[in-house]
């Protein structure tokens, strides 16, 4: 691998660089963007059964937060529940701008290694050809310098689209996935919109000394939920 590196010369080595930051960047938004992780089985039924129960209480709202990107969203709904239904839904539209910019974190700078990488595998190239055209001398052919500058255009058009391909596929594969999850993100808290306020008539939301009054703990057994059941005594 050295004497890869070696006969690459210096242009390789921001193309190194580039692959180690992708690689990390992958493998960072690979654990970052576990479904349940954004997106925990059974929150929004949870949520909804519990604005049910009891309305859109403070512990059901600190509750929801601490359950990942969906729960912030979801709870952002819970805070304007006692508002129009147009101003909970631009405060979830809000909610959901932030949560979509920190799925994204990182994924800017992974398509931007994915479409400089070649650009400096050519930089590569064209470096290894003027090696190749100074090998040419007035006594003849220089055979090392020559053999130089092949290895260069060479190995760095290689490595260039070597780290090029990776990135791009990861990059289109993120950003995929990221746009599944808001669309599904989406679609559970208008589920919680139509909850909360088709019981805003019927039940009115409760303030923190009500709630602690009324209330009995809410119990979320789940292993799916990132966080333990929460109980009055968190407050």
């Amino acid at each position: 691998m050295w004497s890869i590196i070696q006969a690459a010369g210096w242009p390789i080595w921001p193309l190194i660089i580039m692959s180690v930051v992708a690689i990390a960047i992958i493998f960072e938004r690979a654990w970052a963007l576990r479904e349940k992780v954004v997106c925990p089985p059974g929150l929004t039924d949870k949520v909804v059964a519990e604005v049910k129960r009891a309305g859109a209480t403070p512990q059901l709202i600190s509750l929801a937060e601490s359950q990942g990107p969906l729960g912030r969203v979801l709870a952002s709904a819970l805070s304007g529940a006692r508002g129009t239904r147009a101003s909970t839904k631009e405060a979830l539209e809000e909610a959901g701008s932030a949560v979509g910019h920190q799925l994204e974190r990182y994924l800017n700078m992974l398509g931007t290694i994915a479409t400089a990488a070649p650009l400096v595998g050519l930089l590569g190239t064209v470096i290894g050809m003027i090696e190749i055209f100074g090998s040419n001398q007035a006594q003849g052919v220089n055979p090392t310098q020559l053999a130089a500058g092949i290895s260069i255009a060479l190995y760095n058009t290689a490595m260039g689209i070597i780290v090029a391909v990776p990135a791009l596929i990861a990059y289109r594969y993120f950003r995929s996935k990221i746009d599944g999850m808001l669309v599904e993100m989406e679609q559970q808290s208008l589920r919680l919109v139509n909850a909360l306020h088709a019981e805003k008539g019927r039940k009115p939301l409760l303030s923190l000394r009500e709630a602690r009054t009324r209330r009995t703990p809410i119990d979320w057994h789940d292993d799916d939920l990132a966080t333990p059941p929460f109980t009055g005594t968190q407050l």
